[in-house]
């Protein structure tokens, strides 16, 4: 923590403030003392074991694959990684502060286990297109919108209402009422 805790003025203990950001320095993660264990320089390769609770990153140091430790990331970690190879730093050298830096891709080109499908998205500040190859759906609750590839659009809704302030037109081969 590199920010004064400010005391009320009235107080006028400028010591006692002083006293208490030292002790928050001292007692900062940032400045605890190195781990025993010297952290290799540079980046290394650990394995993901775990995704705890909040979504920190549990991690096997190399040398050491029995102990997890808990990490930061720089990267978005999913369920898919856990088993995967990872680049680790450690903050500051200590080798019990690792940070993930990327997910270590083998043979295959992408590194989940399916490759998310393509959709298109272009904005040009005038319009905005969205494009799917089989389906697309917007979603908000219950109230869905879904194109399909057939040509299909799909409302579904608890409640739906059509306003227009010309002419409101509905067209079809057919038009089914109830």
């Amino acid at each position: 923590m590199n920010a004064r805790v400010p005391l009320s003025e009235a107080d006028g203990c400028a010591e006692h403030d002083d006293m208490l950001f030292d002790r928050l320095l001292r007692d900062s993660p940032a400045n605890a003392a190195p781990s025993a264990d010297p952290s290799p320089a540079g980046m290394v390769v650990g394995e993901l074991l775990a995704i705890g609770e909040g979504g920190v990153p549990l991690v096997a140091l190399p040398g050491n694959a029995t102990r997890a430790v808990a990490a930061l990331s720089l990267v978005d970690l999913h369920g898919a990684h856990v088993g995967m190879r990872v680049a680790l730093m450690f903050d500051g050298g200590h080798a019990d502060r690792p940070i993930v830096i990327g997910v270590v891709r083998g043979q295959a080109a992408w590194p989940l286990e399916t490759r998310p499908a393509q959709v298109e998205v272009d904005a040009d500040g005038e319009r905005l297109l969205v494009t799917a190859k089989e389906q697309l759906v917007l979603r908000c609750g219950k109230a869905s919108i879904t194109l399909t590839k057939a040509g299909k659009v799909l409302i579904e809704g608890n409640y739906l209402l059509s306003r227009s302030s010309g002419v409101n037109r509905i067209k079809g081969g057919s038009v089914q009422l109830n």
